[in-house]
């Protein structure tokens, strides 16, 4: 009897199964658009006709991980001890998109150096170089990181410091055209003779070389609708960074039901590892614990560095993500207004200058103000900080010309076709 019961149960699951298999929609989707136009019936990748490339959905660009979108409270959760009041809870929603695992690294710098001294401007190159000058410090015994921390190659996973916002974004414009020129080799080659892609700043005498000359050094690069390339690598924006820092994904059960709140990129309100073993106790960032306290004592080095630490020297968060808390400080792309949180959208937030709270209405020229639109966003907390600024929800500004050895940064990635 219960045997039947059991087969009969099968035979049901089977036509359960077959019926939702006929019933499977055949409409076209963007990684299966169909043969022919759904519009106009004609058919794609004709001769002379539109072309629809094969694509099977944008992959992760290199140390990019994949951060699905979602509703969560943006804000601080501790208590605002610099009375800035600048970051009040809201909800909003963020679509997904992709971010480093990790910090950029001094070997990453070093080679973007590399690329623009084979095919720039001495001017670019110059404007490129971090400043190491950012270690020195006259009441400080310094000197070694200031002559060694960029090139040595100790240092080389160590996060590059000393780079200011406008450098971060170089950054970023270099890096999308090397890793695109690097996919298309497959396809149109985007090579050109000596070096990849150029920030070259042109004098007089280069503008004025025939353009055929430069159109047959370097064939055209891929178009965005072929599929070859990726969409820019760019710095994230605030909304972003919080969202990914938090990493509320680990806290999730039953639906849309959150076990906590989460004060720092991980569980409960300590900056220890509360896990049973050997690491138990042990500092889960990189920061500075009190006056004089960088690291604890020699044979108990709690956080394990006196400065810097290799960007994957801590555990990550449930997004994967390294060092989202302590190590350096990261830049985002948002200029700093301290009413963002009531004038941004509620999806996607972003504060761009020059828009609504202009920074005419600071009155910066009679020193009664320090905000204007050079001003950005930084967040994530140091090896220089104390666990306060180690909350995601935490936010401080500096001009973006200027750099110091506290701060760093990741790229980010729209991601496109996929919620998971």
């Amino acid at each position: 009897m219960i045997q039947k019961y059991h087969l009969r149960r099968a035979a049901y699951v089977l036509l359960a199964t077959a019926a939702l298999t006929a019933c499977k929609s055949k409409h076209p989707t963007s990684v299966q658009p169909g043969k022919k136009s759904t519009a106009t019936g004609i058919a794609y990748n004709q001769k002379d006709g539109f072309q629809v490339k094969k694509f099977a959905g944008q992959k992760a660009g290199p140390n990019l991980v994949f951060i699905e979108g979602g509703r969560f409270t943006m804000g601080a959760l501790e208590e605002d001890v610099m009375n800035s009041r600048d970051n009040r809870e809201r909800t909003v929603s963020i679509q997904s998109f992709y971010m480093d695992e990790t910090e950029m690294a001094n070997v990453h710098y070093l080679e973007y150096l590399n690329a623009i001294t084979r095919d720039s401007s001495e001017e670019v190159v110059r404007a490129a170089l971090p400043d190491t000058t950012v270690w020195s410090n006259p009441l400080s015994f310094n000197d070694s990181y200031v002559t060694q921390y960029l090139r040595y190659p100790a240092f080389r996973y160590y996060p590059v410091v000393g780079v200011s916002w406008v450098q971060a974004n170089d950054y970023a414009t270099w890096r999308s055209n090397a890793v695109n020129n690097e996919l298309a080799k497959g396809g149109a080659s985007t090579k050109k003779k000596g070096g990849g892609f150029s920030l070259k700043r042109k004098s007089k005498t280069e503008a004025e070389a025939p353009a055929m000359a430069e159109a047959t050094a370097a064939p055209a690069k891929p178009s965005l609708e072929s599929g070859m390339i990726l969409p820019d690598y760019r710095l994230p924006t605030e909304a972003e960074w919080e969202y990914a820092a938090k990493a509320l994904i680990g806290t999730q059960y039953m639906d849309e039901n959150q076990i906590n709140q989460r004060i720092y990129p991980w569980d409960g309100s300590s900056v220890r590892n509360p896990k049973k073993g050997r690491k138990q106790g042990q500092m889960l960032a990189n920061f500075k614990r009190g006056r004089g306290d960088y690291a604890g004592i020699a044979g108990r080095s709690n956080d394990g560095a006196i400065i810097t630490a290799e960007i994957y020297a801590y555990p990550a968060n449930d997004f994967g993500l390294y060092n989202m808390a302590g190590n350096v400080n990261e830049w985002v792309m948002d200029v700093y207004r301290p009413l963002s949180y009531q004038d941004v959208n509620d999806l996607n937030p972003v504060r761009r200058n020059g828009y609504i709270d202009d920074a005419k209405n600071y009155d910066v020229k009679n020193k009664q103000s320090l905000i204007d639109d050079k001003l950005r966003v930084y967040k994530g907390g140091s090896w220089n900080d104390v666990a306060y600024w180690l909350s995601p929800g935490t936010r401080r500004f500096l001009d973006q010309d200027s750099a110091t050895a506290m701060i760093g940064f990741r790229c980010a990635m729209i991601g496109v076709g996929r919620n998971k």
